[in-house]
């Protein structure tokens, strides 16, 4: 078996911190001061950026990062908060659509200055400009090395 050379284990432990303590972190504030859980936020903020507030089910669920069970799951307890909905895709019945109520819009607009604050604070301020855009770049190189690929929703980037 070959191991990670001392190089390797210095740059990779921090990375696995970093992996497993900055979702945590994110999830606790948003718990916390809105209380919904991170990946909530990501399907409610992921449907405020779509056209209409609405996207397919699987489009969703790639979008962030999750299952279709898993966010079937979400969905339903966000449908019972009345902050989404579900419909059928208008071009193709086969598939449903998530669509992002007005409630739902309203709890992003509330959730959305706390958890923007809590990004700076734990990651963006914590490098310069530069370094934060090459941090972004390396993030996207590694997923797209394992065939994922980011959404940015238009008009950004």
């Amino acid at each position: 078996m070959e191991w990670l050379t001392d190089e390797q284990q210095a740059a990779w432990r921090p990375v696995v911190a970093l992996l497993l303590r900055l979702p945590a972190a994110l999830d606790a504030q948003l718990q916390k001061d809105a209380g919904i859980t991170h990946f909530d936020y990501l399907v409610l903020s992921g449907l405020s950026e779509a056209p209409d507030r609405t996207l397919r089910m699987s489009e969703l669920a790639a979008m962030a990062s999750g299952s279709l069970s898993r966010l079937s799951h979400v969905v339903s307890r966000l449908e019972a908060k009345g902050w989404v909905r579900r419909e059928a895709c208008p071009g193709d019945g086969r598939f449903i659509n998530a669509v992002l109520t007005d409630e739902g819009w309203a709890k992003v607009v509330a959730t959305a200055p706390g958890h923007v604050a809590a990004v700076r604070e734990l990651l963006i301020s914590t490098l310069s400009d530069e370094e934060f855009r090459q941090f972004g770049a390396i993030a996207s190189q590694v997923l797209a090395a394992q065939g994922i690929t980011v959404r940015i929703p238009n008009g950004i980037g």
